[in-house]
């Protein structure tokens, strides 16, 4: 590989972690923002249980913006470095750090699990955009 190529491969690289961070901070959002939406049955329903959007769900699971920060850095790195088995070590151990949290309060697991797959599956395309855009995924 030329010099040329090693550069724009960083670059490609660079541009595609900034991507993963900076949208999921828009998409993520946007999904517990939707999921906190209920249909009138739902809301209408005695156990509908606390929307994902709820203040007390946010408190409890406090530095959750951070951790999909490094989570979404972390998935994307390990994606475009050929190492996707380090996706399932990053999963693991946010289960396990959260893992307190989501056991005492029950009702902030739904925030938790819908907040994770949002943040995993934006990392994700970002880091098989940047596999494709470099030329090893066709």
């Amino acid at each position: 590989m030329s010099a040329g190529q090693v550069l724009a491969v960083a670059g490609i690289s660079v541009g595609l972690l900034a991507v993963s961070v900076l949208g999921g901070l828009v998409v993520v959002p946007a999904v517990l923002r939707a999921a906190g939406r209920t249909s009138a049955g739902e809301a209408a329903s005695a156990d509908a249980g606390p929307s994902p959007e709820a203040p007390d769900a946010a408190a409890v699971l406090r530095g959750g913006t951070w951790i999909g920060i490094l989570e979404r850095l972390a998935v994307t790195g390990c994606l475009l470095a050929g190492f996707p088995a380090g996706v399932a070590v990053v999963v693991a151990v946010k289960g396990l750090g959260r893992y307190p949290e989501i056991r005492d309060n029950p009702g902030v697991s739904e925030r938790f699990v819908i907040g994770t797959l949002a943040s995993l599956a934006w990392a994700g395309a970002a880091g098989l955009l940047g596999l494709w855009l470099n030329g090893l995924v066709r």
